[in-house]
């Protein structure tokens, strides 16, 4: 049956002006997602063992990296503690800042788009 389509092809080119279209499948690119950078803030009020604690539960840092990135907030300020795709980022944002807000503590937690 291949054959058939082949000569079928080859006789409809016979009025000889040798012009053959060959028909290509290109994909399109996709661009990879952007990735966003999620933040903790200093505060005055957080307690330092609850920034570890949150950085061991929801980030799954172990609790001697944990220790050093809260140290960075504390002394810095602000530290990165993962960078995620979009949707992970948003909700790891929400989960961290509703955990603190059960916890009456003022911890904020922002994500923003890394560069």
């Amino acid at each position: 049956m291949r054959d058939d389509i082949f000569q079928a092809m080859a006789e409809k080119d016979d009025d000889g002006d040798g012009d053959v279209s060959v028909v290509t499948k290109t994909k399109p690119k996709t661009a990879k997602p952007p990735l966003y950078k999620v933040l903790l803030l200093n505060d005055d009020y957080t307690p330092m063992e609850f920034v570890v604690l949150v950085l061991e539960r929801f980030f799954g840092i172990g609790h001697s990296h944990a220790v050093e990135i809260m140290l960075t907030v504390h002394k810095k300020g602000v530290a990165v503690v993962g960078v995620f795709s979009h949707e992970i980022a948003e909700t790891k944002v929400a989960q961290v800042m509703d955990f603190a807000r059960r916890h009456q503590h003022p911890l904020q937690c922002t994500m923003e788009k890394e560069e």
